[in-house]
């Protein structure tokens, strides 16, 4: 379930106030910026307000607090202006159209995704290159394939994506999820795979969910009630399990967990195993540690029981083979090991270790009879496969050193499919004989990228209290060190989630402009497990805050670059990053890009599902303590008007409902009237669009367009750097 909910947090997707608003303005309202020299902004009016909080007999002015109200006038008012200042000022700047250019020309290849098997057929998705989303074919007897499922018409400008997809169990019925504009709110559809007619009313109002058939009779789904007032930015913390029975309407619909006002939580999810013999349910007032609960469904009226009766661990049942059941736990073991424990005495005092604990972290897959343990060792994959019975088969060989993801199916699959990459090498597919033990390439894209011409090493620098650091280092062979390499720093650090290498477009035409990648794997991630993560949390966030800071020392001393052509990039709980960083070490950095960040650390927990991030951050509300030290770093309230700020652009999206936009509206007001120095500081608001997932291609290329143009333009550049391809 905290896959689902946090997945697309890492992602730098740039998003889009709740009123559409002209983006692409002409008419200028900036200073003349082709001299490329720094100059005083003369900035968009933001209203001050004269809101006052008290913490602790604290006053804290939140002169801001109106752009909270995403419904507003003033605020759709208030987005025009500074799309218009911010736009005008882009479309001054000379790079961004070859940008945009190699962007559409490296994006324009085939992209496909891992065959998978339902009921008789076999599916896969396949974008053709520029395609807004991915589409969804299936395959025919005589090799060829046909379109299923195309989200490319759900909408004419390709802001309505494909969520989720889950088959019956026969594979005759889909139940399909879909978000407009980028909400985190979705639809359900259900089809009937044979006529592709939909098959009854359309589901609502359905967030933060799975979709987990029983049978082909129904399926299980999670929800929250419907906030009062603004869909975008009112608190969602009662989630409830729901039962869909085919052909009810949703307004039947059984909640199976949750509902008691005395027992919130904050996260609920459903699943069902693969024998449709019992029903797991997991249940979480935060984004870290989960109640765990079963239903046993072959016996009718079976009651629901507890298997984990607290909050302090991370569990999940994987698997059963008929009442044993297969869970991959944290407790007692940080780095996750899998138990097994009989379901008619499921408690914890009854597991017994299956695959245990090792220094490395575990993520397992099931498929073909078999277990994959999936671990991470400094970030990188290792794969060893075991039989039911827990012994290890063997290490499968990866093709390099990167990511590897897959090896998950059916228990009766022969056949498994995984994707291999790295930072310079594009995702190629590979189908594994379980039996054989054997990897053969199945696929490999045609891309316009020549990733022989690029290496990354793997670095350890130390951070400010000696903790080493990993960071992985991609460029282009035959770099010279002379600290005149434009450089981007990207980090997350945060919500147990592990940053591993993988290829981007948009970082490849980075660094085809001689660009350095540097990836830190900051604490508060998971790359070291429970122990990592918990070191970058509440009064242990500065750690996160410290080893960002050392990863740019690190590289301004080793000469791959230098203050002046150094950028810090980061999406969500990474924009919060870049926030605090250029607050605390503005000197560091040229250029900062926060997407859709968490800025305002008083008051994030009060919207949608915010009080759910407390394990990571803490609230303001917990003590006096939490609150001093939460305003401390606050990129909102942190702000220096005594130090010049590097160029900062921060990108935002109007539907979205996770991280609202609020935040980046206040930080980005707070700047333009507070920060010292002559460097641009703006805010470009995308429109229909919200935390990222299923943002249109179009969207995207247009964006990081902006997003390099304005990066190498502020580091001196007025051309562009050029290809080496």
């Amino acid at each position: 379930m905290k896959h689902l909910l946090f997945a697309s947090l890492v992602g730098l997707t740039i998003m889009s106030c709740s009123k559409k608003v002209q983006t692409q303005i002409t008419t200028p309202n900036t200073p003349e910026i082709s001299k490329g020299l720094p100059m005083k902004m003369n900035y968009p009016e933001t209203r001050k307000g004269d809101v006052v909080d008290q913490y602790f007999g604290t006053d804290v002015a939140d002169p801001y607090r109106w752009l909270e109200d995403d419904m507003s006038d003033e605020t759709a008012d208030w987005v025009t202006r500074q799309n218009k200042f911010t736009f005008n000022y882009l479309n001054q700047i000379p790079l961004r159209e070859g940008l945009k250019n190699r962007l559409t020309e490296l994006w324009n290849y085939e992209k496909l995704g891992s065959p998978f098997k339902e009921g008789e057929q076999t599916y896969f998705f396949k974008n053709n290159g520029l395609q807004n989303q991915y589409v969804m074919y299936v395959e025919k007897e005589d090799g060829a394939s046909d379109v299923f499922l195309d989200p490319n018409t759900f909408s004419e400008d390709g802001t309505t994506s494909l969520g989720n997809v889950s088959f019956s169990k026969d594979g005759s019925i889909l139940a399909y999820s879909i978000s407009e504009g980028g909400s985190d709110w979705r639809k359900v559809l259900i089809m009937d795979v044979a006529t592709k007619q939909i098959k009854e009313d359309t589901l609502v109002d359905v967030k933060f969910s799975g979709i987990s058939w029983y049978g082909n009779e129904g399926f299980y789904y999670s929800s929250y009630d419907k906030p009062e007032g603004s869909e975008l930015s009112a608190k969602t913390d009662q989630h409830k399990l729901y039962y869909h029975k085919l052909g009810t309407p949703q307004s039947e619909d059984k909640v199976i967990f949750g509902g008691v006002e005395a027992e919130k939580r904050r996260y609920v999810g459903g699943s069902v195993t693969e024998d449709d013999r019992y029903l797991m349910i997991s249940a979480s007032v935060s984004t870290s540690g989960n109640e765990l609960y079963l239903k046993d469904l072959s016996v009718p009226n079976n009651p629901i029981i507890r298997m984990v009766n607290n909050f302090d661990s991370d569990s999940y049942v994987i698997e059963n083979e008929g009442s044993t059941l297969y869970i991959v736990t944290n407790l007692d073991a940080p780095n996750k090991r899998i138990v097994t424990v009989d379901a008619m005495k499921p408690n914890v005092e009854n597991w017994i270790d299956f695959i245990p604990e090792t220094e490395n972290v575990l993520s397992p897959t099931t498929g073909g009879g078999y277990f994959f343990a999936h671990y991470m060792v400094d970030a990188v994959s290792k794969i060893e496969q075991y039989s039911y019975e827990g012994k290890m088969i063997k290490e499968i060989k990866l093709p390099g050193v990167g990511t590897a993801s897959g090896f998950s199916g059916k228990k009766n699959q022969s056949k498994l499919y995984y994707s291999f990459t790295n930072y310079n090498t594009p995702s190629s597919m590979y189908a594994y004989d379980t039996r054989m033990g054997i990897s053969k390439p199945y696929w490999a894209p045609q891309i316009d990228f020549a990733s022989e011409n690029y290496e990354s090493n793997q670095v350890f620098y130390t951070s400010k209290d000696g903790t080493k650091i990993p960071m992985i280092i991609t460029h282009k062979k035959g770099l010279i060190l002379d600290g005149n390499n434009p450089t981007l720093l990207y980090g997350y650090g945060g919500f147990n989630i592990s940053i591993t290498p993988s290829f981007s477009i948009t970082r490849a035409v980075w660094m085809e402009q001689g660009g350095i990648l540097a990836v830190a794997n900051l604490r508060g991630g998971g790359e070291y497990g429970k122990v990592w993560h918990d070191a970058g949390t509440q009064l242990k966030k500065q750690n996160v805050f410290d080893d960002c800071i050392a990863a740019a020392e690190y590289l301004i001393e080793n000469k791959y670059t230098s203050s002046d052509k150094l950028a810090v990039q980061g999406g969500s709980n990474g924009g919060l990053l870049v926030g605090a960083v250029c607050n605390q070490r503005p000197d560091l950095f040229k250029v900062g890009l926060p997407a859709v960040g968490v800025m305002d650390m008083l008051r994030y927990h009060t919207f949608t599902a915010g009080a759910g991030w407390a394990y990571d951050y803490g609230t303001s509300e917990d003590s006096e303590e939490m609150f001093n030290y939460l305003i401390g770093y606050s990129p909102v309230h942190a702000i220096r008007s005594d130090v010049d700020y590097p160029a900062i652009l921060v990108t935002t999206g109007d539907h979205d409902d996770r991280v609202v936009p609020a935040h980046s509206f206040k930080y980005a007001a707070a700047l333009q009237d507070k920060a010292g120095g002559m460097n641009p500081l703006m805010i470009r608001i995308e429109t229909n669009a919200g935390h990222g997932a299923g943002t249109p291609v179009s969207k995207t290329i247009d964006q990081y367009a902006d997003i390099w143009g304005f990066t190498l333009f502020n580091m001196g550049y007025k051309t562009l750097p050029g290809y080496n391809r």
